[in-house]
Formats: C-alpha cells, sequence, structure tokens
C-alpha cells in the first residue's frame, strides 16, 4: 500500500521547501532528515569534520559579508566629508581628520551571523513543518526494492508513490598529500574556527589560504580580506571562476587583487606540512605558510547511504544521472539541489524544486530551462549572470548575427552618487533584438539581471526596454543606456536606413515640413 504521495529524502533547504510546496499542493507527505544536519554545535574542534551544513554555511557567508562592506563603508566615510572621533572634537583636531581604521567585535559580527541564519532557517523550522502536516522523520535511512519501492529508517519503510532526493551535497576534497592529516576547513564549518575566535579574545587567525573552485570561495576572500585577515585564493583552473566570458572573470580577479587578495592560478597544491604552530602548502613551485586551510574546490553529492545502486539510480563523476525533467534513471526517483551537480546556489535548488515537485506529483512533464535561471556571487560589486555568455553564444549562432553591448556604471548617475562607479552591464543580442544572455558586475545587479531575466523569460526584445520610463537616478537605467546603444548600432550598420534618415530631414528642411 502506497503510504505518501511523495517522501522526500531531504537534508537541505532545499529539500524542506519542496516538502512545504507539495503540502500546499495538498499532497501527502514524508521528509526524511538527516540526523545534526542542522543547527549543530558550533564548539567542537571542525578541522577534521567535512560533513556539517553546507546550506548554513552559506547563509554565514553572505552575512558575514555584509558585515565585511559595513567596515569598508565605515572606513571610507571620509570620501563623503564624514570623519568620525571618539571625543567629538571640532574638525582641526588631528584625531577627528585621521582616516579612521574600523576595527572587528568577533563576538558581536558572529553573534549577528548566526542570529539571520537562525531567523533563515525558522520559516523552514521542521517544528514549523510538522504543523504544515508533513511527517518529518529525523534520521539515516536507505532505498529499498523487495516488494515495492520504499524508504527504509528506523524500522519503519516510507511507500510513496515517488520520492525526491533533496540531500545536498558535501565538500569535494582533493587528494593532497598531508591535507587530511594536518586538518582543514570547509564552508560548511569555517565558523566554527571563527566563532571559537570570538569567544576567545578576537584572536581570529591571520593567515589563510583558500583553495578555491566554487563561487563562494571568491566571495569568502574578498570577505576575509576585508575584515583585515591575509589571504591567499589558489585555483588550478586559468580564470578563477568558469562558466563566465574572459572579460568579465577578470574584471572580478582584479577588484579582488586591488584589495588585497593574492591569487594564484593555474597552480596545484601538492603537499601540506605542518611546521610549528604554521600550516605550510606546496603550491606549484612556491611554498606558502598559512593558520588555516579552506577546501573550496567543488560539491560532490551527498548519496553514499542511500543505497541508491540497488534501486537503479545511477551516478557518475559526482553528478546523478537526471533528465530534463529532473527524473533519476529510477523514473519514480525525481532530484532537485546540488544532489544532481552543478553549483550550490539557493535559488536554483528551488527553482529545481518546483519543476520536480509538480512532475512526481502529477502527470506533468515540466522540463529545466536553465536559461532563464539567474545566478551570481555575493561579492563587492556584485555579479550577476542569466543565460548564454558571449561563448557559448558565439558556438550556437554565426558571429555576424550576435551584437555585444556594453555599458560602463560610471556613467550612471546613481553610480556617481553612492561612489559605486566599479562595474559592468554586458549584453549578448541578436541583430534582431532578442536577448541571449547577460553578466552584470555592479551595484545593485542582483535587481537589474532579474529585469533581464524576465525579459528573456518572456522573450521581450531589448528595443521595448527603451520604452520603460525608469526611476532616476537608479542602477536600472542602465538598462535604458544599453538599449539605446543597441539602437546606435543597428543604425550605424544600415546604411540604406541612413540615407533615408538624411534625404528625410533635408526635405523636411528645404520645404519647412
Amino acid at each position: 500500500m502506497i503510504d505518501y504521495d511523495i517522501v522526500i529524502i531531504g537534508g537541505s533547504l532545499a529539500g524542506r521547501y519542496a516538502a512545504l510546496k507539495a503540502s500546499q499542493l495538498r499532497a501527502k507527505v514524508a521528509l526524511v532528515e538527516l540526523e545534526n544536519n542542522f543547527g549543530q554545535n558550533l564548539h567542537h574542534n571542525p578541522h577534521h569534520n567535512s560533513h556539517q551544513n553546507f546550506n548554513s554555511g552559506l547563509v554565514y557567508l553572505d552575512t558575514l559579508s555584509e558585515v565585511a562592506k559595513r567596515k569598508l563603508q565605515l572606513e571610507s566615510a571620509s570620501d563623503f566629508g564624514i570623519f568620525l572621533s571618539q571625543r567629538g572634537d571640532n574638525k582641526e583636531s588631528d584625531e577627528f581628520n585621521q582616516t579612521p581604521i574600523a576595527g572587528m567585535d568577533w563576538e558581536t559580527a558572529m553573534l549577528r551571523v548566526f542570529g539571520v541564519e537562525l531567523q533563515v532557517r525558522s520559516h523552514y523550522s521542521l517544528e514549523y513543518l510538522v504543523g504544515q502536516g508533513i511527517d518529518v522523520i529525523v534520521g539515516v535511512g536507505q532505498f529499498e526494492a523487495q516488494t515495492n519501492l520504499g524508504f527504509a529508517i528506523d524500522n519503519r519503510l516510507l511507500v510513496g508513490r515517488t520520492y525526491l532526493l533533496a540531500t545536498g551535497s558535501l565538500p569535494k576534497v582533493d587528494n593532497i598529500e598531508g591535507l587530511q592529516k594536518i586538518g582543514f576547513l570547509t564552508l560548511a564549518n569555517i565558523w566554527q574556527v571563527l566563532d571559537a575566535a570570538s569567544l576567545n579574545g578576537n584572536k581570529v587567525p591571520e593567515d589563510w589560504v583558500i583553495l578555491g573552485g566554487i563561487p563562494q570561495s571568491i566571495q569568502l576572500a574578498q570577505t576575509l580580506v576585508r575584515l583585515g585577515l591575509n589571504v591567499t585564493l589558489i585555483c588550478d583552473r586559468e580564470l578563477i571562476l568558469s562558466h563566465v566570458d574572459l572579460d568579465i572573470c577578470q574584471l572580478l580577479q582584479a577588484q579582488l587583487e586591488a584589495e588585497g587578495v593574492r591569487i594564484l592560478t593555474k597552480t596545484l597544491v601538492t603537499q601540506v606540512l605542518q611546521i610549528d604552530d604554521k600550516k605550510w602548502l606546496q603550491a606549484g613551485d612556491k611554498a606558502i605558510e598559512t593558520d588555516e586551510i579552506v577546501v573550496a574546490t567543488g560539491q560532490i553529492p551527498n548519496i553514499e547511504s542511500l543505497n541508491l545502486a540497488a534501486v537503479g539510480v545511477k551516478w557518475y563523476q559526482g553528478r546523478l544521472h537526471v533528465n530534463d525533467r529532473l527524473q533519476t534513471t529510477n523514473s519514480r526517483i525525481y532530484a532537485c539541489g546540488d544532489v544532481i551537480g552543478g553549483y550550490p546556489l539557493a535559488n536554483v535548488a528551488n527553482y529545481e524544486a518546483d519543476i520536480a515537485v509538480n512532475n512526481a506529483l502529477f502527470l506533468s512533464k515540466n522540463k529545466v530551462d536553465y536559461q532563464n535561471v539567474v545566478w551570481g556571487i555575493s561579492t563587492q560589486p556584485i555579479f550577476a549572470q542569466v543565460g548564454l555568455t558571449q561563448a557559448q553564444s558565439e558556438n550556437l549562432y554565426d558571429s555576424s548575427e550576435i551584437l555585444i553591448l556594453r555599458q560602463y556604471f560610471k556613467s550612471l548617475a546613481a553610480a556617481q552618487i553612492q561612489d559605486e562607479t566599479t562595474g559592468i552591464c554586458k549584453l549578448i543580442v541578436l541583430k534582431n533584438g532578442r536577448i541571449l544572455g547577460a553578466a552584470i558586475i555592479g551595484a545593485e545587479s542582483r535587481e537589474i539581471i532579474n529585469i533581464i531575466a524576465l525579459a528573456i523569460n518572456r522573450k521581450i526584445k531589448i528595443q521595448q526596454l527603451t520604452s520603460l520610463c525608469l526611476s532616476y537616478p537608479s542602477f536600472a537605467s542602465i538598462l535604458d543606456a544599453i538599449a539605446r546603444d543597441w539602437q546606435l548600432q543597428r543604425l550605424n550598420h544600415n546604411f540604406v536606413f541612413q540615407e533615408f534618415l538624411d534625404d528625410f530631414f533635408q526635405i523636411r528642411r528645404n520645404w519647412n515640413i
């Protein structure tokens, strides 16, 4: 007998999101949560534990990035004529005229970080989900396929009509000599070190090496540097970020280096040693001394204990095999989130959860379309992207049919007013005005990219953006500027129309029409 419409094997915020959505659709839902996955004790030694919750780590990172941003704004307040004085002296005072160097109260900062995560998590707490009629089971189980496909946990067999894998991912740790022995941190448990420091006289380790590869490694590097720490970011690729055009990636890298991040690309770490109280890495031909090592090279699906092979679910090189309807190789089992591979991004996971739940519950055949999905990094300035890159577009279309449009943030009044002039908006469009993709680095880029994503989704052409009357001053006005640039490029390439306009205005001038 089938007990549930859908059984969700969770362990991630996407799993809880999917459970809530299915329940709101009046389905009978069971949610299996891994033990100790959320709200774990932060005060034990983290260096040999890479199985902490990654979702909480991403919220921690975004919150700490905001702390770092506020610190930098305080330090640059003198650019706006604002000076800080502890005594409130007149502005002729030497103390008053000194450029402020904001200190860090790590205990207060970490209390805020954990408090924000707690508030975010409360919207998807297990207690709330139980109150919505979801059957929540906490523990570790596995699939069984003796008579009926089911999920066995705590001497129970949960039998559902369909199943959804939303177990999230674990940090991918490369086989580097000495790394496991010496110990390392990940984006899931780095917060324990910072929390311990905040309770121990604010003695945060000064030197950090980040083995990068995923977007969050770039964000972490910038955040730690802004908080006054020394950071080296090491990537084995030529670029610090994949799936991004070269010019955009170079601008992002230049921003990090300008703020003090030491970046080593095309560099392999081959050995890690402990000498006295310092860790040493052999990175290419360089020996690097550091206090802490953060591994953020990639993620692998959290599926080891689920017995998927026994029920016909296949995976390869860290990725589950799913079709465009998010079905695994067992048609009754769906998957969403970073368990299926790709970058660990909350909005992408929720987008996949919406499609997977609808397909699992109904006779739907909805397909994922990542061309409409925005993704980005909470760097400063923020990076955001949607649709095709320039390289991808040139592989799909003839180069003569593509226009590359660029506008720089320094041309915006809003950017000048707020001193946020670093940035670029790059659009890839066809000559008929169809938008293929966009990449933005700059203030409010996450809000601007949402407008472009809507245009791509609803097939709104770029020339239609010129009819918008946007508020002024605003960062979104860069879309109006880039649409007018498209019109100008079109005109400059249409010599017949140029001659027509010349003749048209000549006639009007001669005849005073």
